[in-house]
């Protein structure tokens, strides 16, 4: 949320006439350098600990909205953000839609964050009446390892590359136990 913020203050900057080109490309070099990476460990995190833990993806229909906002976000970063932000950097000219679109995903986030603490809807109707198992230590401790050599990667190679991390959400998903826990 504040690397979000950042790039708001950033567009504003450059929209205020003062030093727009140096504003934006921060706001660039923030978004390729810090922010790629961090919302692909975000979003990992995320996912790993709704399939690894007893809050499942498909129990709560909180799980189910931050995934829905995560995915948006995500994407809108990545297809519309981010190269609107490259755009405005190599042009000088920054966009009102710049500071509309950081302010938003910074609202979105703090959405999320409420929704977390607040867990403030009931369960799905396709929560299963017992609760799953939750995954063995080794998932979660691979699941701290995989987005900090990702993110060493997207480092030495320029660009974000979760690659580690979307293997290890898959094997953590297939490896899952099936059965689940006698209630009780």
């Amino acid at each position: 949320m504040s690397q979000a913020l950042a790039l708001f203050v950033l567009a504003l900057v450059a929209l205020s006439g003062e030093q727009p080109g140096p504003a934006m490309t921060m706001a660039k070099h923030l978004d390729t350098v810090l922010l790629a990476p961090m919302a692909n460990t975000a979003a990992f995190t995320g996912l790993l600990l709704a399939g690894a833990t007893a809050w499942g993806f498909f129990r709560h229909w909180w799980v189910l909205v931050k995934f829905g906002l995560t995915l948006v976000q995500l994407y809108a970063g990545i297809f519309l953000l981010s190269p609107a932000l490259t755009e405005a950097a190599a042009t000088g000219r920054p966009g009102w839609q710049q500071a509309a679109g950081t302010a938003l995903m910074a609202s979105g986030l703090a959405f999320q964050v409420w929704i977390s603490v607040a867990k403030p809807w009931s369960r799905t109707p396709w929560s299963a009446a017992v609760k799953p198992p939750t995954a063995p230590v080794w998932v979660f401790a691979a699941g701290i390892a995989a987005p900090i050599a990702d993110t060493a990667a997207g480092i030495a190679l320029g660009y974000p590359m979760p690659a580690l991390s979307l293997l290890m959400l898959v094997v953590a998903l297939a490896r899952r136990p099936k059965r689940v826990l006698k209630a009780g």
